[in-house]
């Protein structure tokens, strides 16, 4: 009786509160009177019993109970009960995003049952204390994400466990000795969970599935990364041998089905280190300013039939996936090299959108058709980019070429060249006077050496070449969604997977706007949306070249929604067109395999395919792409610690390139590597998040941290193992 009086007098309200909602979570249907309520607890003292009246008709109030009569209450399931995803931090801010759609919610790591990112759950919401965050409690666990997990083994005499990469458990994974398949102490290997915490054992139990190597090997934290998205990083040996049956052979009945290409100029304009051309341009002039452009894909449906084992391997991965230094591809090599791959001069079974345009690039006719190519040249984007230099074509939008000198254009079917690029800038310039949003992204790349160890850190932007390529694919892709899509009135479109982009987020925009006015700029947000992609892409060319352009570029991507895949079709707001899909990348996309095939069917006068079935394949589709996306921002932060390992202690000049709660990043002007400064690091003052406008605000002394701001930092620490790089202020 001592002991429960003692425990009695040191309950505070908050702590009584937790092991109220832990009772009456335990007992669902259960109603309890006060006195039911005083045993279960072991309340003694009449302190205490006062202190757990007060307290249940506080969560009352809260509608976290309900009064059943003046001294009984239950739990108030009615809107306190949500099914969702768990979202979890490496900081403990875990949260649980509502299958409604409604706002997130923060759960505790106390609260939240083992949970991972991605798991279904069940939870309870907690009631709320004045001036408290609205709070949810994971209550079960209905079905994992996934099971298996990457990081380094730890194996002591009596014990093994393996600490996991990315934070993903506040605890590691304990490993039964006999269960180690021969790994040791140090290394990376996948280790599959075989139990899970419950009522009586806290613990996570697994057993190693595959020993991936040494940790610090490329090799090993390439494989690492892929095993952490559960990406694979082995292409299985049935679906290689199966590929390896296929010969490519193009057969007479094969001729006589498709349009033949094989005379007129064609050739694929890709990376110098691809392999996997997917796509080709063919032109021929037909009359006086008219000119047949023919996008030329390759027809990997014809090789890779539905339901084959091929074919359910694509489907699974549903994309190629890119990390810094390898491309993890989507089908056997034996396909995306070789028999798929448009090589020069060889014969190959291609998906054609052809174009009959005339000067202004209007397109006066087109046509979709099977066809059979031969590429007469393989060129990498920089030697077209060199071609369109010499022969003083720049950067531009709709200008004509430059007429040819008296021996013609310089270079290999510079001819060609110049006239699509032609047509390409009057296609681009069109398309933004439509209201297509203008963003010229910058992609990070690394120069690696034999041993894939970083030797140089830069952006590439893309130039003239590049944007000749996607004007046409672009076309493309919008003439072959707008044949299905687009149907007379009163009649039904046939099922067909869209790639879609919703309007900008109002309020998002909204904080853009404010944002930039203290810049001089201005944004309309209301209107129609060509109105407001019109008056985004005018902030882009008034911000073009000035010191806040890459700030202002970053805020504004923010407010843009990710584009998915769907059937069921809003368009594409960032290109301003009604109809778009992906027809132009089946070796890399799945989605684009699925067009081809119902095109082929709809061709053939087959009936609309299944909408249920092809949503599905889309969500997983759209799901796998943000999981790769992932994977390849990863790697790129390795190789980015890993290049700055060897500079610790260096100055640099940068500028603050993100800001949060818990401190600035930076990004190094010279190389563009971006690291952290901590908050706790800014000791000079205690500085408040002014999440609104982007920026840190001294308590005392008012100094102000704000994004785009010039900075000196220097290089304070390198973890390859958390792929994170510490800054500190440089002292001037």
């Amino acid at each position: 009786m001592a002991k429960e009086k003692k425990r009695g007098k040191r309950l505070t309200k908050n702590k009584l509160a937790e092991i109220l909602q832990d009772l009456f979570l335990r007992n669902p249907d259960k109603t309890l009177s006060f006195k039911q309520i005083f045993k279960e607890l072991r309340l003694a003292t009449h302190p205490a019993k006062m202190l757990a009246v007060e307290t249940v008709e506080d969560m009352a109030w809260d509608d976290f109970l309900s009064k059943v009569s003046d001294n009984s209450y239950k739990l108030n399931l009615k809107g306190q009960v949500q099914e969702g995803k768990f979202i979890r931090k490496p900081n403990g801010k875990n949260s649980f995003v509502p299958d409604d759609g409604s706002q997130p919610v923060f759960v505790a790591e106390r609260n939240s049952k083992s949970a991972l990112t991605g798991d279904r759950v069940r939870v309870t919401f907690m009631a709320r204390r004045k001036k408290h965050i609205k709070e949810a409690m994971v209550t079960e666990i209905l079905e994992r994400a996934r099971d298996t997990f990457v990081g380094r083994l730890k194996v002591e005499r009596d014990f093994a466990f393996l600490v996991p990469d990315g934070g993903v458990f506040a605890n590691n994974i304990i490993l039964p000795k006999n269960k180690l398949k021969g790994g040791k102490a140090g290394e990376k290997a996948v280790v599959k969970v075989t139990k899970w915490p419950d009522e009586d054992n806290k613990n996570i139990i697994g057993e190693v599935v595959d020993v991936l190597g040494e940790q610090g090997d490329n090799d090993v934290e390439m494989n690492s990364i892929l095993a952490q998205y559960g990406l694979p990083y082995k292409y299985p040996k049935r679906v290689e041998e199966a590929a390896d049956k296929i010969t490519g052979e193009i057969t007479a009945e094969d001729y006589a089905e498709r349009e033949d290409f094989r005379d007129v100029t064609t050739f694929t304009i890709d990376p110098r280190d691809a392999k996997d051309f997917d796509d080709a341009l063919s032109i021929r002039q037909l009359g006086k300013n008219l000119w047949e452009v023919g996008v030329h894909i390759a027809d990997v449906s014809h090789y890779v039939t539905e339901g084959s084992i091929i074919d359910k391997e694509a489907q699974k991965r549903a994309t190629s996936v890119y990390l810094v230094d390898r491309t993890i591809p989507m089908l056997p090599e034996r396909l995306c090299n070789f028999v798929c791959s448009l090589r020069p001069d060889e014969e190959k079974l291609t998906y054609s959108a052809v174009f009959d345009m005339d000067e202004n690039a209007e397109v006066k006719s087109w046509r979709l058709v099977h066809t059979v190519i031969k590429s007469n040249r393989r060129f990498a984007y920089e030697e077209v980019q060199q071609i369109l230099e010499d022969n003083g074509v720049v950067d531009s939008t709709g200008q004509p070429a430059p007429p040819a000198g008296p021996e013609g254009y310089k270079g290999e079917y510079a001819t060609e060249l110049v006239t699509l690029d032609m047509l390409a800038k009057k296609l681009r310039a069109a398309r933004f006077k439509h209201g297509s949003v203008k963003f010229d992204r910058e992609e990070m790349r690394f120069d690696v050496d034999e041993k894939g160890k970083p030797v140089r850190c830069y952006f590439k932007k893309s130039k003239d070449a590049n944007k000749l390529i996607e004007e046409f694919m672009l076309l493309a892709n919008k003439y072959v969604a707008e044949s299905i899509g687009k149907v007379k009135k009163g009649q039904k479109a046939k099922t067909l997977p869209y790639r879609i982009h919703d309007q900008p987020d109002p309020t998002k925009l909204e904080m853009l706007r404010s944002f930039i006015v203290k810049f001089g700029y201005k944004l309309k947000t209301a209107g129609t949306k060509g109105e407001i992609s019109r008056s985004l892409n005018k902030l882009m060319d008034d911000c073009n070249g000035k010191n806040e352009q890459k700030l202002i570029e970053s805020v504004a991507l923010r407010a843009m929604m990710k584009a998915k895949y769907s059937i069921h079709n809003i368009g594409h707001y960032g290109l301003a067109f009604e109809y778009y899909t992906h027809f132009t990348s089946p070796i890399r996309r799945y989605p684009d395999m699925m067009v081809h095939r119902l095109l082929t069917r709809y061709q053939n006068g087959g009936r609309s395919a299944n909408k249920e079935y092809y949503e599905e394949l889309c969500e997983h589709a759209s799901d796998m792409e943000q999981i790769a996306q992932n994977a390849e921002r990863d790697s790129i932060k390795y190789k980015m610690v890993e290049f700055m390992a060897d500079k610790i202690g260096n100055e640099y000049d940068a500028h603050i390139s993100g800001i949060t709660s818990y401190g600035i990043y930076c990004e190094i002007d010279e190389n563009h590597c971006e690291g952290m400064v901590p908050m706790h690091d800014l000791d000079d003052d205690y500085y408040d998040f002014d999440e609104r406008n982007y920026r840190l605000v001294g308590r005392r002394h008012h100094h102000k941290y704000q994004l785009g701001d010039p900075i000196r930092i220097v290089v304070a620490k390198a973890n390859l193992e958390k792929k994170q790089l510490d800054f500190a202020l440089a002292e001037d």
